[in-house]
């Protein structure tokens, strides 16, 4: 597999749903951006480059979205995903988006391979801060789950099952889009985005 994207870029894909969704990209025609999603980019340099490409190891059989570079709207959110850091120099993430108002607005979680850890973060006028994060393994070349439940100003944070991060932010408190990220050179495969209202 080619990176076709090198600058350091931060690349996103939001959807466009109701209630509840889940995106697996079955569905969708292999080698070109999975329909329905609007691209945004926050940051310098080119766009990253979307496509769902057909991955014999996908947790849901068939096809995912492959991220070369790097919309439903809710407030509060049990969000999450099925992601694969496959490789990159400079970063390895997978990440996911939440209460998105538009590529320099929003907050963001994210695993990263190459640095071992879960990070939230939120992204506001174009600048990445942390609110907090956890050390451990994430592990190139598996599949992993990562989520994110948002209440109010309160955020819980799991990788694999687990809770890492309990936080509280109050930037965004606005309903937004929900998706998934990633930054530089990383090649990420998502599948299974799911985003629901929570109970």
């Amino acid at each position: 597999m080619k990176r076709l994207i090198r600058s350091v870029v931060v690349a996103m894909f939001v959807a466009t749903a109701a209630s509840a969704e889940t995106w697996n990209f079955d569905a969708d025609p292999v080698n070109a951006p999975p329909p329905g999603f609007s691209f945004g980019r926050t940051g310098k340099g080119k766009p990253g480059r979307w496509v769902v490409q057909a991955e014999k190891d996908a947790p849901s059989a068939g096809n995912v979205p492959v991220a070369v570079a790097g919309e439903p709207k809710f407030g509060d959110v049990n969000l999450s995903v099925r992601c694969e850091p496959v490789s990159g120099r400079v970063d390895q993430a997978c990440g996911l988006v939440f209460r998105y108002q538009d590529e320099n607005n929003y907050y963001l979680t994210r695993a990263n391979a190459l640095e071992d850890n879960v990070n939230l973060y939120y992204v506001k006028d174009g600048k990445r801060r942390q609110i907090t994060g956890w050390r451990g393994k994430v592990t190139s070349g598996a599949w992993h789950q990562l989520g994110v439940e948002a209440r109010g100003d309160h955020f819980v944070v799991s990788f694999d099952g687990n809770k890492v991060v309990d936080a509280h932010d109050s930037t965004f408190s606005q309903p937004g889009k929900v998706g998934v990220w990633t930054k530089a050179d990383s090649v990420t495969y998502f599948d299974d985005l799911t985003a629901a209202a929570p109970r």
